[in-house]
């Protein structure tokens, strides 16, 4: 039995909560089209995140997903971190302006913020879902007694399993085409940088919940290609990035089809954790900067917002932030409901084809 079908969703596809870029519009604009839309609360507090929710309970009777940061609390190095800001340094005084004199967690891990899980307790969304690790027993628990289905991302088969054991109910394979932050729990270790098929085809292989696909997926082929491979869903973000309901702005709107769209980098300089965006100034800049490392996540994020700003002050926006998978250049820029129906209608163009 499909999960999305048992919780009222109609089709087979899930737009990624894209936290800073989803919006309240985008997401039930998506759940009214018959999928499930997503809203990112992890860089809002307890009050921002309900005002989102609220907001879009007002928009749709249908599920939504919520979606929450579970990462671990950065260390603070301050040796660290000064020779970040001051590497820099030359960047942001291009813009007349200083670094940060210090670096704030400007983003509080689910599993440190009960006014959060209090939060969600009260709003009971249908569906809740996690990156970057998971929340403790204890929230788990609270969570499914309210009646929410919990899904977490997995970059690979032991963080899946411990999903699993953790009681979660069905599992987000996070292929390595996938924009924005990879949702490894320990981003210390190696990354086996699995892509979206190989990974989907191994947690279908070794788990007992369902698993939902995500990473360059743009079209209905792409949908129909993970179906067969048995994944319950595909989940996409950067297909919905382009929709006018969605909060990028102009400057990363035209990057998506630019060339730095057909250059997606993988990099932690951004955010201080590895993430996956168009090619631009700050790619640059850390590449040739590899000996430098940025403090913990999200420490580093702090001076990236900082530096973005700055830059967007002054008319440059090659310091943004622009996440994106490496489907990017088949991004359209259509308003949501229009996309899921091109998108189910390609899906059952392929379906026909036997493709």
């Amino acid at each position: 039995m499909n999960f999305l079908k048992d919780i009222g969703i109609a089709l087979p596809i899930i737009q990624a909560p894209m936290a800073g870029v989803s919006t309240p519009e985008l997401a039930a604009a998506v759940s009214n089209a018959g999928a499930l839309g997503s809203i990112g609360i992890g860089a809002a507090d307890a009050a921002g995140a309900h005002k989102m929710i609220t907001e879009l309970q007002g928009r749709t009777d249908a599920p939504f997903n919520v979606n929450l940061f579970v990462h671990a609390s950065p260390i603070a190095d301050r040796v660290r971190e000064r020779r970040w800001l001051d590497a820099l340094t030359p960047a942001f005084e291009g813009f007349n302006v200083q670094p940060p004199e210090h670096l704030r967690t400007i983003y509080t891990s689910f599993n440190e913020d009960d006014d959060m899980l209090a939060m969600l307790l009260r709003t009971r969304p249908a569906i809740v879902s996690f990156h970057f690790g998971l929340p403790r027993a204890a929230k788990i628990s609270a969570l499914k007694n309210a009646g929410c289905y919990l899904l977490a991302s997995a970059t690979c088969l032991e963080e899946a399993e411990a999903a699993q054991s953790a009681g979660i109910n069905a599992i987000i394979a996070q292929g390595y085409e996938a924009g924005g932050h990879r949702g490894v729990f320990n981003p210390s270790i190696p990354d086996a940088e699995l892509g979206t098929f190989a990974l989907t085809q191994l947690l279908i292989s070794r788990l007992s919940v369902p698993v939902i696909s995500a990473g360059g997926l743009m079209d209905g082929r792409g949908i129909a290609a993970v179906l067969a491979l048995g994944a319950q869903a595909a989940q996409m973000g950067t297909a919905f990035v382009a929709c006018p309901e969605s909060s990028a702005d102009a400057a990363y709107r035209k990057a998506l089809t630019g060339r730095g769209a057909y250059h997606t980098v993988m990099t932690d300089a951004v955010s201080g954790r590895p993430a996956r965006c168009l090619a631009n100034r700050f790619t640059e800049w850390a590449q040739a900067n590899p000996d430098i490392v940025p403090p913990d996540y999200p420490l580093a994020y702090d001076a990236g917002k900082a530096l973005h700003g700055a830059g967007k002050a002054a008319g440059d926006s090659g310091f943004g932030a622009q996440w994106a998978g490496q489907g990017a250049p088949l991004a359209r820029s259509l308003p949501a409901a229009e996309l899921i129906e091109k998108l189910t209608l390609e899906l059952e163009e392929t379906r026909l084809k036997g493709v």
